[in-house]
């Protein structure tokens, strides 16, 4: 008999956020991830917003074992900026009920800290899913950047490598919201795999696929339903038909699925200057800048595989929700 696998340890840091929302979802309906801990932090919302919206999430789900922990309130140089696509909740128009129980004492950049240490000390290294700006690990780098070696990979959403930007004609959103956190991840050294806007703008929640996702049924279906709706921009101009790009489940799905991926690997560079560059990532494809290239950047995913994997998912979460 062949020995069991083991489930891979994770870390989320997130800002729910719409997509971040679906992307918990995904994890939680996932035996092969072993969820560690969930950090968030400010970025689609304010920290008090995308905390209480994660805990929501967490109680939609029947979550009530994994730690959430509240993280950087500001990214560390800039002022703070929103997205535009989740609604002032950050939720869409979800009327979810209040969280059923408080966040965890400790800092999120605390947590890290900790958690990463121990797993260097183990050995055995976690991989962090980032979804959001990139506060959180940056500080908890900067604080002690020893951690690295209790990070298997970094798994992130973020940047924008061969098309352009959806905050500005450059830059991503959540590279946008920190770029000097972004700066400091992407010049760790650390492993990367970055799916940026090259990837989720290839996996649009069209109106087939919403429906597929809603006939899941039960608390589950109906809920991402309604988010994936609210979610449709309504620009057939740029996105070739209906429907809206889903970012932050790429990277869940990615652990998952990684055959239906194809990756790049470059050395990125992320600008911290220039008024219509800030926050733009740079991949260097051919190694004219000599830096190592540490990063695996998405190119294409199979959407119709993605959202399969979703509804699946789903499904086998609904059996543990009430309708």
């Amino acid at each position: 008999m062949a020995p069991a696998v083991q489930p891979r340890r994770i870390i989320i840091d997130c800002d729910p956020g719409i997509d971040d929302a679906i992307a918990l979802l995904l994890a939680f309906a996932s035996p092969e991830l072993e969820l560690r801990g969930i950090t968030v932090v400010s970025g689609n919302v304010s920290i008090d917003l995308t905390v209480r919206n994660t805990l929501q999430i967490c109680a939609l789900a029947g979550e009530s074992g994994v730690a959430v922990h509240a993280g950087c309130h500001r990214p560390l140089v800039r002022e703070p900026i929103r997205g535009l696509f989740s609604g002032p909740t950050g939720l869409g128009k979800l009327d979810l009920t209040a969280p059923t129980r408080p966040p965890a004492g400790r800092h999120a950049v605390a947590f890290l800290v900790e958690a990463l240490t121990a797993a260097a000390e183990e050995g055995a290294p976690i991989t962090v899913c980032t979804m959001g700006p990139l506060t959180n690990l940056a500080v908890a780098l900067r604080i002690n950047p020893k951690i690295a070696a209790g990070i298997e990979r970094v798994v992130m959403m973020g940047g924008a490598y061969q098309v352009p930007g959806n905050r500005t004609p450059a830059a991503e959103f959540n590279i946008l919201a920190d770029p000097h956190a972004a700066h400091i991840v992407f010049s760790s050294g650390l492993p990367i795999t970055a799916i940026g806007l090259d990837a989720s703008h290839q996996a649009l929640s069209t109106p087939e696929r919403v429906a597929m996702i809603e006939a899941v049924g039960g608390a589950l279906g109906r809920t991402v339903g309604d988010l994936l709706r609210f979610w449709d921009r309504g620009d057939p101009a740029r996105f070739a038909g209906p429907g809206g790009p889903l970012h932050d489940p790429l990277v869940i799905a990615h652990l998952l699925r990684p055959q239906a991926f194809a990756t790049r690997a470059a050395a990125v560079a992320v600008e911290l200057e220039g008024a219509l560059t800030l926050g733009q990532t740079v991949p260097d494809w051919y190694g004219q800048t000599g830096a190592a290239a540490s990063v695996d950047v998405v190119t294409e995913v199979d959407a119709d595989a993605f959202y399969g994997l979703l509804a699946e998912r789903l499904a086998a979460g609904r059996r543990r929700v009430v309708a």
